[in-house]
Formats: structure tokens, C-alpha cells, sequence
């Protein structure tokens, strides 16, 4: 099954969180593009959830 691919503006939408913030992810190897449309990364959408979900645990963790 092959998993329709986001952009990141999209993905941030999705996610609740700012397009920075999915820059931020990827930078710190949170997330991954899984291919490029363009000059635009473009991401699975159960991989942004599963990087939201990390960052989350990791920011409780640290509280």
C-alpha cells in the first residue's frame, strides 16, 4: 500500500504545529522526507504523527 505524500505546510497543519516546527523535526532527525516534489520536501503523514508522538514523550520525559 503506498501512503499518499504531504507537504510540510500540510503536515504542520495536520499536526498542530508550525511549519518551523516540521523543519525543526527534520533537523534533528525527528522526521524524514520520503521524497521531493520539486524543491519541496514531502513527508508520509503516519511518519508526522509518529515524530509528533516522540517529541511529545521525550518533552514529558524531561518535565
Amino acid at each position: 500500500m503506498n501512503a499518499q505524500l504531504i507537504t510540510g505546510d500540510l503536515a504542520a497543519t495536520e499536526a498542530d504545529v508550525s511549519p518551523a516546527t516540521i523543519r525543526k523535526w527534520v533537523q534533528l532527525g525527528h522526521l524524514e522526507a520520503a521524497g521531493r516534489q520539486g524543491r519541496r520536501s514531502m513527508y508520509r503523514l503516519e511518519d508526522v504523527f509518529a515524530a509528533e508522538r516522540c517529541v511529545r514523550r521525550a518533552a514529558r520525559a524531561k518535565a
